[in-house]
Parts: C-alpha cells; sequence; structure tokens
C-alpha cells in the first residue's frame, strides 16, 4: 500500500485555491467595479451640482426645516446621489423648454452670440458635435459581427460592419461588388481600430450578436460566446480553462 505523497497532496490543494480565487476574482470583479464606478460618478456630479443649489433648498436645510432642529439639535445629512436628482430635473427642464419656440429663439441667440467669439466658438462646436454624435444618433449601431483578413491573407480578425460605402468613397473605388463600412476593434480597447471598406465578398459574417464579438475582444479572445450550432456548448472562461488544466 502506497502512502500519498504530501507534497502533490498539497500542490493539488493550492492549485484548486489558485482557481477558486480567479473563480472568485471574475465574479468579483465586474460587481466591485460597476459599483465604485457608480459610487464615484455619482459623488463627482453631486460635488459639481450641489454648489449651484440654493442652501435653503439643500437637503440637509430641508430636513432640519421639517424636524425643527436647530443650533446642537441640528442634523447634518448630505446624502450622496440628491446632486444627481437635481441634475436630472434641471436637464429635463431645460430639454422641455429648448423643444418650445422661445427656447429655440434663446438658444439660437446664445449659439449666434458664442459664434463671435474666437476660442469659445471652437470649444463650443466640438462639445456640440461630440454631444450629438454620442446622444442624438441612437438609432446608428453596428449591423453584424464578421471575420476579414488582416493585416495579411490567412491571418484573420474580428470587426464590425458599420454600413455600405457611400458618397465620395464608392465612387472613386468604382469597385463592381458592393463595398461595406468596417470597422476593425484593437484589444483589448475596442474604443480605437481602424476604419476599412471592403468588398462583400471578402468577409465572412459572424451568426454571434455584436455583444458577443465585443466580448471576445475585449477578453483578447479569453471569453467565447455558445456556439449556436451546438447548443450544449457553454461560454468558455478563464478560470474554467485553468481548471481543466489542474
Amino acid at each position: 500500500m502506497t502512502t500519498p505523497d504530501p507534497s502533490k497532496r498539497r500542490f493539488s490543494l493550492l492549485g484548486g485555491l489558485r482557481n477558486n480565487f480567479l473563480a472568485g476574482v471574475v465574479v468579483i470583479a465586474p460587481i466591485g467595479l460597476t459599483v465604485w464606478l457608480i459610487w464615484t460618478v455619482v459623488g463627482w456630479v453631486d460635488g459639481w451640482v450641489l454648489p449651484f443649489v440654493p442652501e435653503p433648498y439643500k437637503p440637509g436645510a430641508l430636513i432640519n426645516r421639517w424636524f425643527g432642529g436647530e443650533g446642537e439639535d441640528m442634523i447634518a445629512l448630505n446624502p450622496r446621489g440628491v446632486g444627481v436628482i437635481f441634475f436630472l430635473v434641471f436637464t429635463v427642464l431645460v430639454g422641455w423648454i429648448a423643444k418650445g419656440l422661445v427656447g429655440r429663439s434663446f438658444i439660437r441667440w446664445g449659439e449666434s452670440l458664442v459664434g463671435r467669439m474666437p476660442v469659445v466658438r471652437s470649444i463650443y462646436n466640438g462639445v456640440k458635435q461630440i454631444a450629438e454624435t454620442v446622444f442624438a444618433q441612437t438609432e446608428t449601431s453596428f449591423d453584424k459581427a464578421c471575420l476579414i483578413q488582416h493585416p495579411r491573407p490567412g491571418v484573420w480578425a474580428i470587426a464590425f460592419i458599420s454600413t455600405t460605402a457611400k458618397g465620395e468613397v464608392l465612387r472613386k473605388l468604382g469597385a463592381q461588388d458592393e463595398i461595406l463600412t468596417v470597422f476593425m476593434p484593437t484589444t483589448p480597447n475596442p474604443t480605437s481600430g481602424f476604419l476599412l471598406f471592403l468588398p462583400r465578398r471578402d468577409i465572412i459574417e459572424l451568426d454571434m450578436s455584436v455583444e458577443d464579438a465585443a466580448k471576445l475582444v475585449i477578453s483578447a479572445g479569453l471569453v467565447y460566446p455558445a456556439d449556436r450550432d451546438a447548443p450544449g456548448e457553454a461560454a468558455q472562461v478563464l478560470p474554467e480553462r485553468q481548471e481543466k488544466r489542474g
């Protein structure tokens, strides 16, 4: 009868602890980062908005007025998130006013005034263009995920089909086949990448959703979506792969 080697048992125990730790990080990290980001953004908005709120209407002053707190009995209260509520209410009111005739006339007058200021004009136009691109064009999104050969034939990369090429680009290419506008993101930061114009015959469309393809890019290939042709296959995650190695 052979006795188990203590070193192997210790190695197996450490491997199990490591795999459990990595699995816990995969669960905790997204939740923790999301909560931290929301908490930080809410605090930043509060710090920026609350100084503009008149003192009698701040949360602490209102609560002390309702409960009769004065002098030493005053309640010191500064709940996080009140500034966000003020900001949302104020933004909705401004949007409602801007849709009316008076609001549109006032905005045109303000923009004509800003247009006469050299430095302010450039900053305002740039910020306005960014805001309109991000918030006004909510219907614009990628159509499908695809595979393209980049940077050379035989090497494939994930990209996203944006739309068909139009205008001067299509005219100058003079291609017989349909030309698609494709965005190829970088890993792990998908906000940067390359804008490519490719004929449809050089593109392989994927069945996976745009969101799943984005996860694959961000994770540098560590998180694969379930294959639609194999319903029983689950998404592969890093800790599962390491557990198989153990």
